[in-house]
């Protein structure tokens, strides 16, 4: 089994990408999160900085749209680009996403999904993969939607193992992949809870037939994560130091200075101090910082003071 790293909106971003590929690695892809192209077909400046590819990481562009134009566009650009897949967001389940259509507000009409996926198919200068939730409401609904997808000549199925209605909140449904490893004539990549290793361990030994698994916040807890599944060892201080000072650098010469690093850098933190024993006091601290120094200076004294742990107290 292969591991990926999930696309999440906000976080792996194509700096987060390159810093974690070359100070930890493990990850067979990166999921790139996704780009919802411009019915005016135009690329804005931050949709060509983050799609732009980086020599050397493996990433899979995903695209979320509700039109066939639209979505053939996007994967010409990035074929263009040198990508060799793109992924269909059919998994979102925000509410601004689906209340236009979009992302899980897709499998509500399997009718329209299917004119979708005709379009896709017979202009996508790409193969085309697939990321999906089972259903809208209730599981069994997948049932019904693989067999839609198996009319498809897709590169690769992820599901994720909830409904749009779970959001992020209600618990993973594992028990489907094996559904789905078994009815799905492309392969298969499991995502959903895989929150530590043992999470992840316990899925392969389960299912030694899935070629793939995704791994979301699992990964920003513990970014040394995918390295262990191989045998590698936990994330060192010396690691995590540079991971967070590559990206704080990166992010003040990208987004316009310190303070807007800062910002960034704190949704990481938020999963980062998992790896810190006794470090309640200093989350709090780190949530509350507005100045850009003070942040840093936190960060650094975790970094050197608090105990570090091989895996994260995970509290999610």
């Amino acid at each position: 089994m292969v591991w990926e790293f999930a696309p999440m909106e906000g976080v792996n971003d194509r700096l987060y990408r390159a810093a974690h590929h070359r100070t930890f690695g493990g990850v067979a892809r990166y999921g790139i999160p996704f780009w919802s192209p411009p019915a005016d077909h135009t690329l804005t400046p931050r949709a060509r900085r983050e799609l732009t590819p980086d020599p050397g990481v493996p990433a899979l562009p995903q695209v979320l749209t509700k039109s066939a134009a639209d979505f053939c566009w996007a994967a010409g650009v990035l074929a263009d680009w040198g990508y060799r897949e793109v992924n269909l967001n059919l998994g979102c389940p925000s509410g601004t996403v689906t209340a236009k259509g979009k992302g899980a507000g897709l499998l509500r009409d399997l009718d329209n999904l299917a004119r979708l996926l005709d379009g896709i198919f017979a202009g996508s200068p790409l193969p085309v993969s697939i990321k999906t939730r089972l259903g809208v409401r209730e599981p069994e609904e997948f049932r019904r939607l693989l067999a839609l997808y198996n009319r498809y000549p897709l590169a690769s199925l992820t599901v994720h193992a909830r409904v749009l209605e779970d959001q992020y909140r209600r618990p993973a449904r594992p028990a489907w992949f094996a559904e789905a490893l078994a009815g799905s004539r492309c392969p298969v990549c499991c995502n959903g809870d895989l929150k530590t290793e043992a999470d992840c361990r316990r899925l392969a030994e389960a299912l030694p037939q899935a070629p793939a698994a995704m791994i979301g916040r699992g990964l920003l807890a513990d970014p040394a994560l995918g390295r262990k599944l191989h045998g590698g060892p936990p994330a060192s201080r010396a690691e995590l130091a540079a991971f967070s000072e590559t990206l704080f650098e990166g992010y003040a010469a990208a987004f316009g200075g310190p303070h807007n690093a800062m910002l960034r850098c704190k949704g990481h933190w938020r999963y980062w101090i998992l790896l810190f024993a006794d470090s309640a006091k200093a989350a709090k601290a780190l949530r509350r910082a507005g100045d850009a120094r003070q942040f840093r200076d936190l960060t650094r004294r975790v970094l050197a003071e608090l105990p570090l742990l091989d895996a994260p107290a995970v509290d999610w």
